[in-house]
């Protein structure tokens, strides 16, 4: 291949919450290469280019800092697709991969159609060889796919293509990009393909030591991903099906926790009862696993995955109904304040959030909601309702109130959720809070963030998960 052994020119294809961060820190790392994001989406390119960096489509801590010191000097964002993919030397593809919502593998499967699109149109335009380099969450062989379509209407190009999944948590994404435990790089094992992976390599080598790099081959990386979102969900599941039986037996969710996460061979992290995990990856990727299992006949391998989806759906339900059943069998024209929209703190995310679908049941029961999250805008609350297709978007409307003021929110509610676990929420006048609502107070926290005695000492009535 014709790839310089230096890079010096990258192509992101994707501004969202992946390829605009992960760019922001390459850059910033790397003054020496030119990197240009680009999108179809002129609106999203337009916030990334604000001069007002408060603007930017994606809040996380420490990104604007980022976006400050290297946009304008080495990294910059686009809509002109083409230009940036021909002149780059490697191209990211950093697109959505929803899971399918038609046809074979509805509902489970990963769908492509974004992807397939991005490899036909590196192929077109490409003039000279690339590196090809995967940064999508996607199912195994996915590259074998991207590879037959750039060979076939590639006219001749070469291209090497890497997979390099993301394993970011969103709320420390960059955080998690500038001390990474760990970045994976999976490549063909020929000569060109290791050059490629090289290259690479070289890139994360410039604030990584090498020992944090990890070189794979292709089909290893790419389960890897699948796998470590796949260990970390069951985790969570597994300790709110524990909430479930603290419930009925009066044992204390959070000491367990900490009593099993002192045990060196499990560890601490993501024993956090909740009231069920959300984001882009996890429910995807354990369905994507799902998939495959199922396409290879290896059925009892599904089931066993499966089992965490449905366990989270479960504890999303199972908070829901608490909510209902407390309230005398009826929220019915009741007001629920709802603080935190967005799938955890930190994040403006609000894919696969458990607020959505706890607001979607209590919305089945005709309550009224007051929503709030300090940085989830109104416009993508409605969108995410609407998505679900449980009823009109005028009766969502008309059901739903989304304010940027907390304490309007509760101010003579019959109950508050809590269903983010924004700091700020531990903060708030709950004496004045108090005061304000409709007697007895109801408050469901779903995180288990606010100081329940100190709750029950003003005099509500408070429903811990995990806790009698």
């Amino acid at each position: 291949m014709n790839i310089p052994s230096k890079i010096s020119n990258i192509c992101c294809i994707g501004a969202g919450y992946v390829g605009g961060p992960t760019m922001a820190v390459i850059a910033q790392k790397c003054p020496e290469i030119k990197v240009t994001v680009v999108d179809v989406n002129a609106q999203r390119i337009a916030a990334w280019n604000d001069d007002n960096l408060d603007n930017l489509p994606i809040y996380e801590p420490g990104l604007r800092e980022v976006v400050s010191e290297a946009r304008g000097r080495n990294l910059f964002f686009s809509t002109d697709v083409d230009s940036a993919i021909e002149q780059a030397e490697m191209v990211f593809i950093s697109v959505n991969t929803p899971t399918k919502t038609y046809g074979v593998g509805k509902g489970m499967a990963a769908d492509l159609k974004y992807v397939e699109l991005c490899a036909r149109q590196i192929a077109k335009v490409s003039k000279s060889d690339k590196i090809v380099v995967e940064k999508s969450t996607l199912p195994v062989r996915t590259a074998e796919a991207i590879n037959t379509i750039l060979k076939a209407e590639g006219n001749g190009i070469k291209f090497q293509i890497l997979s390099n999944p993301e394993f970011l948590a969103e709320g420390t994404a960059i955080t998690d990009l500038q001390n990474a435990d760990r970045v994976l790089i999976g490549g063909g094992q020929d000569k060109d393909g290791q050059n490629a992976i090289q290259a690479l390599v070289d890139i994360y080598a410039h604030w990584l030591p090498r020992e944090r790099i990890i070189t794979t081959n292709v089909w290893s990386s790419e389960l890897s991903k699948l796998t470590a979102n796949a260990f970390l969900a069951q985790r969570v599941s597994s300790i709110n099906s524990i909430s479930a039986l603290c419930e009925k037996t009066g044992a204390n969710v959070d000491e367990i926790a900490r009593a099993i996460g002192a045990d060196s061979r499990i560890g601490s992290r993501f024993l956090k009862a909740s009231v069920g995990f959300g984001g882009s990856c996890f429910q995807k990727d354990i369905l994507n696993l799902v998939y495959i299992a199922q396409s290879f006949g290896l059925n009892e391998v599904a089931d066993y995955w499966e089992q965490v989806i449905k366990m989270n759906d479960y504890q999303k339900r199972r908070f829901a109904e608490k909510i209902v059943k407390t309230l005398f069998n009826t929220v019915s024209g009741k007001k629920i304040a709802i603080l935190g929209w967005a799938f955890k703190k930190d994040t403006n995310d609000t894919r696969e959030s458990a607020a959505i679908y706890v607001a979607d049941y209590l919305l089945n029961e005709q309550a009224q909601l007051f929503v709030y999250d300090p940085k989830v805008k109104a416009e993508q609350v409605y969108a995410d309702l609407d998505y679900l297709n449980s009823r009109s978007e005028t009766d969502n409307r008309r059901l739903v109130t989304v304010v940027t003021d907390p304490y309007q929110a509760m101010q003579d509610a019959h109950a508050v959720a809590i269903l983010t676990e924004w700091n700020e929420f531990e903060h708030y006048e709950w004496d004045v809070v108090y005061e304000r609502m409709k007697k007895p107070a109801f408050l469901f926290d779903g995180r288990n963030i606010i100081d329940e005695n100190r709750l029950r000492l003003i005099g509500f009535s408070t429903f811990n998960l995990g806790r009698d």
